[in-house]
């Protein structure tokens, strides 16, 4: 087992790799990155292209994810208060209509980056004016808070902060900050370094370090767990938990048998 040479960021890991990854990551490096133009040109349709993901895919790429309220129990609370969770990069709603589903005393702010997510999220049966108020934002550039009213309790960030570009990772994270009440917390699940996705790209593929651009035009960064921590403590979090989570994908139909790994973390607003 061995490690590629050279960014020392790349020793912070969780495993090391094969030979044979090993080659998959320099193959990846022979084309070189994708040209700046073209990454510019990736960044100013950011967001047709997950619009036309959507509209390809509707409300079926995505399973119910029922396994949040076991990772994250915080979302759970007592249920005599009424709680406010922001959910961005909310997609069609598998994140916050199962804890609705499952009674969570809950007011849900859910924003994405696509107007049609948007528009499969207000289709929903159990959309509800109530208990859900849903809005298009980018995160990076239109403040959070002018769009609640109101400091949240919890803001969920489940797959999103590595579908935005690296340069823009501190603005999104500080308009998080400025979101949410003090003591409030942030819950996070990304995209880890060395996961079977990430191996997995081809040549002419790769935007920068762990940053890459798939076929679809959208793109996916792979974090470790320092720098994760670094991002959010930059702008007045602290880390109460980070760690990478380990899953084996098992497909006996495809022969695919390859471990996923993600980071979770939850940084909390201190209070004032």
């Amino acid at each position: 087992m061995t490690c590629p040479e050279g960014n020392g960021v790349l020793g912070h890991h969780l495993r090391s790799l094969s030979s044979e990854e090993v080659e998959r990551l320099k193959r990846q490096e022979s084309r070189g990155l994708l040209p700046v133009f073209q990454q510019k040109k990736l960044e100013l349709e950011a967001g047709k292209n997950w619009d036309k993901f959507y509209k390809r895919n509707e409300t079926r790429f995505f399973k119910d994810r029922h396994w949040t309220t076991r990772e994250f129990q915080d979302l759970i609370g007592d249920g005599m208060v009424k709680r406010t969770l922001l959910e961005v990069g909310c997609g069609v709603g598998n994140f916050f209509y199962p804890l609705l589903e499952d009674g969570l005393n809950l007011f849900v702010y859910a924003c994405d980056f696509s107007p049609r997510a948007i528009e499969f999220v207000e289709s929903h049966p159990m959309y509800d004016e109530t208990k859900v108020s849903a809005f298009q934002c980018d995160i990076t550039q239109d403040e959070l808070l002018e769009k609640t009213g109101q400091g949240v309790d919890i803001i969920s960030l489940i797959f999103v902060l590595s579908a935005i570009h690296p340069d823009k990772f501190q603005a999104a994270i500080s308009n998080l900050y400025r979101c949410l009440r003090p003591g409030g917390m942030v819950l996070v699940r990304d995209y880890g370094l060395y996961d079977m996705a990430m191996l997995r790209f081809g040549p002419g593929s790769k935007l920068g370090e762990r940053l890459y651009v798939r076929q679809d035009g959208t793109r996916a960064y792979y974090f470790i767990e320092e720098e994760l921590a670094q991002l959010f403590e930059s702008v007045g979090f602290v880390t109460e938990s980070n760690s990478y989570v380990t899953r084996q994908t098992v497909n006996k139909k495809e022969g695919i048998d390859a471990q996923r790994i993600f980071i979770q973390a939850k940084f909390v607003k201190p209070e004032q």
